[in-house]
């Protein structure tokens, strides 16, 4: 991508924003429309969070084995083990469990260990002083929580519970897809929850998204991977659409999740939603082939 900009810069558009871009007549121009079209992220009725960070991951964080082991021992345990993603295992418009599981001791929930002894227990096994907050050497940085509880609070925690987007903050794409299932994610993911999810899933894994990022100054890592934050996302222009003018979306998005549950080849189904991203936004001919080609 540095390259082609090298290649392409002819002329300079300076903002009235706090950064500026130098771009070609046909960039300025999609950029013109994608944000005369779109409305901020930001400006919509949506919550973004981050996964959450347990502070130590080796004990929050058990395979199937480990929990099955924990509920045999204390049906109870059931209450507090939701299975997980990682964002390694976050994929365009779906998702690799890998049978992993969070003990979800937040400080929010203010549980009492002591009704899941089984779970103490297993934490316990790490070691109180690894496990406590204080700061100390050798244990988790100083919070207010008690030591069998996460490093978040994490008191948006009923979000989890709802339909949500995941999107994962590493990777060499962007990578959005809908939760349905209340997965809890890790701190490699952000969710985001409001209304229109089918919709918003559909245009923030298009091309035209992709090529508006790099607009918007993400971070690329050492290795040419993206940072997707959440500062990035908020600036997405995206347009607000009627229920009934969202349809062909919501239906062209219950066949890509068909074609990815029957392990089916999705290209010419996210060829069909890239045009249709094309047509909310306006663009014409030569500005999709631009898009198209990168």
């Amino acid at each position: 991508m540095s390259d082609y900009f090298r290649q392409n810069l002819v002329k300079a558009n300076f903002s009235s924003s706090d950064s500026w871009v130098i771009l070609s007549n046909i960039e300025q121009r999609i950029k013109a429309k994608i944000e005369a079209i779109g409305t901020p992220l930001k400006e919509w009725d949506i919550n973004i969070y981050r996964g959450i960070l347990t502070g130590y991951n080796e004990a929050f964080i058990i395979d199937k084995k480990k929990k099955d082991e924990l509920i045999a021992e204390d049906p109870k345990s059931a209450e507090i083990i939701r299975p997980l993603l990682r964002g390694r295992d976050i994929k365009r418009y779906s998702f690799e469990f890998a049978d992993l599981y969070l003990i979800t001791t937040f400080p929010s929930l203010k549980i009492d260990i002591e009704l899941y002894p089984a779970v103490k227990q297993h934490l316990l096994s790490f070691g109180y002083d690894r496990l406590k907050q204080t700061g100390d050497k050798g244990s988790r940085k100083k919070t207010n929580n008690q030591w069998f509880e996460t490093q978040d609070s994490i008191s948006y925690w009923e979000d989890f519970y709802r339909q949500k987007i995941v999107w994962k903050i590493i990777g060499d794409q962007m990578a959005f897809f809908i939760d349905n299932k209340n997965f809890i994610v890790n701190n490699a993911c952000y969710i985001l929850t409001g209304n229109y999810l089918e919709y918003l899933v559909i245009i923030l894994n298009s091309k035209i998204i992709k090529w508006y990022s790099y607009l918007t100054n993400m971070n690329k890592t050492g290795v040419g991977d993206m940072q997707v934050g959440a500062q990035n996302v908020v600036l997405f222009p995206i347009p607000i659409l009627t229920e009934n003018e969202q349809k062909p979306f919501k239906a062209l998005l219950q066949k890509i999740l068909l074609a990815k549950q029957n392990n089916e080849d999705s290209t010419e189904l996210e060829k069909l939603s890239n045009n249709l991203v094309y047509s909310t936004y306006n663009l014409i001919d030569e500005e999709i082939k631009f898009i198209d080609q990168l």
